[in-house]
């Protein structure tokens, strides 16, 4: 695959040797008490010094730590828990889906019409597919096949074994779709597609077309028939979603904030009805706060992550 410019982050600093008094951080070096400490500042720096100390044990390096809001996050992660940077150099990053068996990772770079690939392996970034069709969400089904959402072609696909690309869905009672964003595969082998505007709004994550469906909706294809169902029909700009992990519950996000004033900035739980094939009455699980909630899944403890836009 075509190679990427890996711009991982510089490695850690190494622990302090026997006898270090101090970390100079800027070059890397151990100094002793007397060269890093001034007189008159001995106490300030003292307690520089601690810090430094903390954040190499734990292994963390300016730009990877983060705030808690809320103190119950303190139990979804470990004390040393960081936040790590990958890689960069992307323009518009979306749809991470992990491949466990390859150990590697695809993710959409929208604008730049790609989809790229990051090796769990060796940290190395190299393109998977371009052009792409300004692919955005993607995930995986029981088989391992990729399934994808393509903006310019306004279509769902799946990536076969072989390497070939089966069309899912791109048209609805006849119309094109407007622009599929994000997807799951339920257990039952079904696809659950949300179909905003986003990708005919403009040239920039698509192509500037005339929406020919009469609102943006949600859709489920059949695993057997491959028939395609409308399974919403009040969201302004369905987005993310995903089943909760027993699947007694569809969780959509809407972002119609983002081209309406007082749009929605939520996401609604929907109970699925019989058969697990439609959707029941939904309620609002959250507001957004500060963006709009994007793409999001569940852990195996029923809690769910979210980005927010």
């Amino acid at each position: 695959s075509e190679p990427v410019t890996n711009q991982r982050r510089s490695a850690l600093p190494r622990l302090p040797p026997a006898g270090a008094k101090s970390f100079d951080p800027q070059n890397n070096l151990y100094l002793s008490l007397e060269t890093f400490l001034a007189p008159r500042a001995i106490c300030a720096t003292w307690r520089k010094y601690r810090i430094i100390k903390e954040l190499v044990m734990y292994g963390e390096v300016q730009g990877t730590g983060f705030e808690t809001i809320d103190l119950r996050l303190d139990a979804c992660l470990t004390g040393h828990g960081r936040v790590e940077r990958l890689w960069s150099g992307a323009r518009w990053l979306e749809g991470p889906v992990w491949f466990a068996a390859g150990r590697y990772l695809l993710i959409s770079d929208i604008p730049n019409n790609r989809l790229l690939r990051w090796d769990d392996t060796d940290d190395s970034m190299s393109v998977f597919r371009r052009p792409a069709n300004y692919c955005n969400g993607n995930t995986i089904d029981q088989q391992g096949r990729l399934i994808t959402c393509e903006h310019l072609t306004r279509r769902v696909t799946r990536t076969e074994h072989d390497g070939s690309i089966r069309v899912l869905a791109d048209e609805f009672n006849g119309k094109k779709l407007n622009s599929p964003n994000d997807v799951v595969v339920k257990s039952d082998g079904s696809v659950w597609f949300t179909d905003p505007t986003y990708g005919i709004l403009s040239d920039y994550e698509g192509r500037r077309a005339p929406a020919e469906q009469s609102g943006c909706h949600v859709y489920r294809i059949d695993p057997e028939t491959s028939d395609i169902k409308q399974v919403t029909r009040d969201f302004m700009q369905p987005n993310g979603l995903a089943f909760n992990p027993d699947e007694t519950a569809l969780f959509i996000s809407d972002t119609g904030a983002s081209h309406a004033e007082n749009g929605p900035k939520h996401i609604r739980k929907f109970n699925l009805g019989e058969k697990g094939q439609t959707l029941s009455e939904s309620t609002v699980f959250a507001e957004c706060s500060a963006g709009l909630f994007d793409g999001f899944r569940f852990d195996d403890a029923g809690r769910l992550w979210s980005s927010a836009a």
